[in-house]
Parts: structure tokens; sequence; C-alpha cells
């Protein structure tokens, strides 16, 4: 059992934990610290911050965005992002509404594949009224309907990128979302490097200011577990890891259990130095 986990989501997106019952998890579950990394918002971190303190469980304010590259999804992981401030409150809205525009895209194909769902039946899935509705919001409908049996095959028949309703509309660049990140005081990350089959991308972003890889990930196989613990080290980059737990539907954990991850303690201490040290030179630049 791991004692962080640095990539977690709530009800102020997909998840099914609200950002006080993750902390909450994480304290009995013995973890020091955990992440709130919500796609495309940073609605959730003021009440897990809050819940952090009160419970003993140090939490980092993290955020998850969505990009596209080459017609594939690519997230990026934005840690100490200064959440606060309201110019990337205006550009996480931007973001938002093309994620809202992929919902109605997606629901309209999976009609036009003869299967019976509305937006309003994804959207009553969602707990949090203020929240993102996502895929894994469809899917749970899916599941209520017999359509599918499982998380798993909802994102391999319909809604992954190999699946029959995949739609993915014009979004912002991972190396858009870079720049994003480093410009309100965050460490970007690059998500779960093994889910997009494009390794040049990891030096490419590297070159313009990406500090980390999500190394350890309950989709990595041990051999690319073995290989970005490699292009860490060779790219100089900080090799983090989480659950990416989004709670339970159905009965199901998806992607896997909070905590769950081997994550090195040392990653949460070197993106600790990697804030401070943009910190200071923010501050040199003033």
């Amino acid at each position: 059992m791991a004692v962080i986990d640095l990539h977690t989501h709530t009800t102020a997106s997909d998840g099914t934990n609200t950002p006080t019952e993750n902390v909450r998890l994480a304290k009995k579950k013995g973890l020091q610290a955990i992440a709130i990394t919500d796609h495309d918002t940073v609605s959730g971190l003021e009440e897990g911050l809050e819940a952090g303190r009160q419970l003993g469980v140090e939490v980092i304010p993290g955020i998850e965005i969505s990009t596209l590259r080459h017609g594939q999804d690519v997230h990026v992981l934005g840690y100490y992002i200064e959440y606060q401030q309201q110019g990337l409150q205006q550009e996480l809205k931007k973001l938002r509404n093309v994620r809202a525009k992929r919902n109605e895209l997606m629901v309209a194909r999976l009609n036009e594949l003869g299967i019976d769902i509305t937006m309003e039946e994804v959207k009553a899935k969602q707990t949090q009224p203020e929240g993102n509705v996502g895929r894994p919001h469809m899917a749970e409908v899916l599941m209520d309907k017999g359509i599918v049996h499982s998380m798993e095959e909802a994102f391999e028949q319909y809604l992954g990128r190999e699946g029959k309703a995949y739609v993915n509309p014009p979004r912002i660049s991972p190396e858009d979302a870079v720049r994003l990140i480093l410009r309100y005081g965050g460490i970007p990350v690059l998500a779960h490097p093994g889910l997009y089959d494009d390794d040049p991308l990891i030096e490419e972003l590297a070159a313009i200011g990406l500090k980390g890889i999500e190394v350890f990930h309950p989709d990595h196989t041990d051999s690319e577990v073995d290989k970005y613990s490699r292009m860490a080290k060779e790219l100089h980059l900080i090799a983090t890891g989480g659950s990416d737990y989004h709670g339970e539907r159905n009965g199901q954990v998806f992607h896997s259990d909070l905590g769950s991850q081997p994550v090195p303690r040392e990653a949460l201490e070197h993106l600790k130095q990697m804030k401070q040290a943009q910190d200071e030179q923010a501050k040199k630049e003033l």
C-alpha cells in the first residue's frame, strides 16, 4: 500500500466521492497525502484542502487538463496550480465548454447506433450539480440499461479511443496545457503515457517545460513502468504516479482503488522542491 496517491477524482468532475470523502478514505487507508486532480476544474479543491486540514491528511491542489493530439485524448496533470487566479478560471471554463460539446456528440453517436440514451440521463449521474460530466457517467447509464456489464466494456465497445461512439472535437494541445499550467504556477506532469502509444511526445513536452511523467498507473504494465522510469531519469523528469481513483460505480472501482499504486514518497518531495524553485524564480522576475 502506498502512502501517497497523486491522481484522484471527485464529484467535481467524474468521480463518485466528494472531495471530503476522498480525504476520509485516504485517512482510513493510512495515506499521508493525496492530490485532487479533477478534469478541467478546480472546484473541489477548497473542500478537499479543508478536509485535509481537519483530518491530518496532506492534500495537494491539482488538475487534469484534457487535450488533443493526433486525434486522441492526452491528459496533463498540474500540481500546486494557483487555482484561485481568475485567469485560470476563465481558461478552464473554455475547456469545460468543449467537454460539454463532446458529451452531446457522443450521446448523439450512441443514438445513431440504436442505443436509447439522453443527456438528461447522463447528467443525472452527476451528484454535484456544478461538476463536470464525462464518459464514466455515460458508462454508468449504459450499465444501468444492460447495454454493457462493466466500465471496461463500456469504454472498449463504445466510449474509448477504439469505441463505436468515440468523438473528439478540437481542443487545446498538450503543449498548450503545459504552458497553461506553468503560467499559473503549477508543475506539469504527463498523465498515464502508456495509454497514448506516443512516446516521442514526452521528449517534445520536456523541451518546453514538462516536469514529470506518471510512471505508476493502474493501466501501465510492468514493462511500461520500467520504460517510463528510465525515460524519467534520462530526461530529468519527476517520476510520479497514482491510482486515477474515480470511486465506485455499480460496485466496480474505476480505474483502481485509492492508494493502490506504489508511488514513492520522494515523488511528492520532488514536486515540492520544483514548486519552490519556480516560485523563487518568479519572484526574481518581478
